[in-house]
């Protein structure tokens, strides 16, 4: 089974919208790839829902918990500064790193043009469906 790490903004797209990033959930949830996310990307995510989003704590919690049902945690141990100008994908390449995860999927141009990073793949959902999609 393929692992995959998600950019925080797939996670909130699901969780908000809907669309691509929730068929690349969806697909977790049915054991189709295992996603990896780490404390800080989750901290990432409940922020930018509370703050952005305006969720109450009840809506976080069950974020939380949905989540937490299908996503693998793991916890990063080695700092990675491969992206200066943008530390929050620093803590997706170390959550992907810390998995062992064959890809990242996000819709973040800083991610995007590294293209890949120590043999992972970094795709946008649409590419990544693709590739697990019969």
């Amino acid at each position: 089974m393929l692992t995959v790490t998600a950019d925080p903004n797939i996670f909130i797209s699901d969780l908000v919208f809907g669309g691509r990033p929730l068929q690349l959930l969806d697909a977790a949830r049915a054991g189709v790839a295992a996603l990896a996310i780490s404390d800080e990307l989750l901290d990432e995510i409940l922020r930018v829902l509370r703050e952005k989003f305006r969720w109450s704590a009840t809506m976080l919690d069950e974020a939380v918990e949905l989540v937490g049902g299908f996503a693998r945690r793991v916890r990063p141990t080695e700092p990675i500064d491969a992206i200066a100008g943008d530390p929050d994908d620093n803590r997706v390449l170390e959550c992907a790193v810390a998995a062992g995860s064959q890809f990242i999927v996000s819709g973040d141009s800083d991610l995007l043009d590294l293209g890949a990073f120590r043999d992972i793949r970094i795709l946008r959902v649409a590419a990544f469906l693709r590739r697990i999609q019969p």
